[in-house]
């Protein structure tokens, strides 16, 4: 019998259970943004706009170095949901235990990796001279975070895998409101500023760490965790690196395109990077909405895929695609329209808002085009397909923005211009995702029929 919090993804009507997987981790997604939003918000309010501009330059820094990791826990959980739909106990234990520890081991190596990369990697970005210095202690405080932002990103890949998207819901949500209280008391009360922040965000990542271990720990099924039992099982390791590493150097090399971007922007002056980072913040609302089809596309297709259901894929596909355009468009007309409401949240400086709505009006008002490229390519890594849509996206997504920045950027040397590079790049994308999945599908689909037909043969 399923538990309340479990979702059968195999039978039954799809778009409500996809709107009951998607609508806890859109919340989710929110409540994680809001560690970074609430960190911008009061050091901009009571800070200054130097100090947001040093919050904010380190985003795509940050993201670039940990996306690898992170697609590895992606790995982790396209591998738990088939198990989960092919009813495989055994392997679900050993990839429980195997991705527990392989993200306390990929913690580890963040710490020492964004300590010291820190300040070379920002100079190297141009970020300027007045932001540097406390951008580079923010970062370096941060990264003392990662296991457990390692941790949590695992241990949740596993509980959404089986379709349980409340749970780590609630776990954010506890250390959002920690997270928000001890940032306005280290900046106000103790004047801690960057720094204050950062240590909130961390202490925040470790109660919802925690939560989630705690949770798999007292676990009554094949995904309970045993501390004692913690071990690498090989194949298993395989797997995950076969699916995730590909999905990470993506992210990795897709957010090389963010920080020329970011570059690009930086030589614009401190105002101009406070309001693209306050208008990124808002983005990122809209974009984690969008981002728990793309999770939900992943694992609905992966869970069908263990149990065979061949229609079930492409109906699966199609709904998220639908939803997708929905949710993006609607929200993204929302940030356009109450721009400056939300980036005065952010800031009272007039420039800083001016240069926010700039980015908004182009971004959001097409940024269901992303929605719908990550959203195909979620299927795509369902499928168990994980090299080629990193290189349809790396070719696409990065590699047209990258070519932008170095001729119409350089030709129109205008913040309109660069900003423009990230439409196009979502619209090619996303239709060579499509022919892409259309191409891989039916090769699964021949795949498991000649597998039945051997099956068959052999029961004879």
């Amino acid at each position: 019998m399923k538990r309340s919090y479990e979702i059968d993804m195999c039978s039954g009507p799809l778009v409500p259970k996809i709107l009951q997987f998607s609508i806890p981790l859109m919340l989710s997604g929110i409540l994680q943004l809001l560690f970074n939003a609430a960190d911008i918000i009061v050091v901009g309010q009571f800070t200054g706009s130097t100090a947001m501009a040093a919050v904010g330059s380190t985003g795509s820094l940050n993201n670039l170095i940990i996306n690898i990791f992170i697609g590895l826990s992606l790995g982790s959980s396209v591998l738990m949901a088939r198990y989960y739909g092919a009813k495989d106990d055994k392997n679900i234990n050993e990839l429980v235990h195997t991705s527990v520890l392989l993200s306390f081991i990929s913690g580890a190596a963040l710490i020492i990796i964004g300590i010291i990369l820190a300040r070379p990697l920002l100079s190297l970005m141009g970020t300027p001279y007045d932001v540097i210095d406390q951008a580079v202690l923010y970062m370096r405080i941060i990264f003392i975070g990662m296991p457990a932002l390692m941790t949590y990103d695992f241990g949740a890949g596993i509980l959404r895998a089986i379709g349980d998207t409340k749970r780590p819901l609630a776990y954010l949500f506890i250390s959002g409101i920690i997270n928000v209280f001890l940032n306005l008391f280290f900046v106000i009360v103790f004047g801690l500023g960057v720094a204050g922040v950062a240590i909130a965000t961390i202490i925040s990542q470790y109660t919802s760490a925690l939560l989630v271990l705690r949770c798999l720990m007292k676990a009554d099924t094949s995904y309970k965790l045993r501390l004692r039992s913690l071990r690498i099982v090989r194949s298993k390791l395989f797997q995950i690196f076969r699916i995730g590493i590909p999905a990470g150097v993506q992210g990795a090399v897709f957010n090389i395109s963010n920080v020329l971007i970011q570059s690009s922007i930086n030589s614009f002056g401190s105002i101009a990077m406070a309001g693209n980072t306050a208008s990124s913040n808002i983005e990122g609302f809209v974009y984690t909405a969008m981002n728990s089809l793309y999770q939900a596309s992943t694992s609905f297709t992966s869970q069908n895929v263990g149990a065979g259901n061949t229609k079930r894929i492409v109906k699966v596909l199609l709904s998220c695609l639908a939803i997708v355009t929905i949710v993006g468009a609607a929200l993204g007309y929302i940030a356009v329209a109450f721009g400056d409401f939300f980036l005065g949240i952010y800031s009272s400086d007039p420039e800083v808002i001016a240069y926010g709505l700039e980015r908004l009006g182009i971004i959001c008002s097409t940024y269901f085009l992303c929605g719908l490229m990550d959203t195909a390519c979620g299927s795509i890594r369902g499928l168990g397909y994980s090299i080629a849509p990193t290189i349809v996206s790396l070719a696409g997504a990065c590699g047209l923005r990258i070519a932008w920045i170095y001729t119409a950027f350089r030709i129109d040397h205008t913040l309109f211009m660069l900003y423009l590079s990230y439409p196009a790049s979502w619209l090619v994308t996303f239709i060579v995702h499509m022919i892409c999945f259309i191409v891989f599908f039916r090769k699964w689909k021949d795949g498991t029929s000649k597998r039945a037909m051997i099956a068959k043969a052999a029961m004879r």
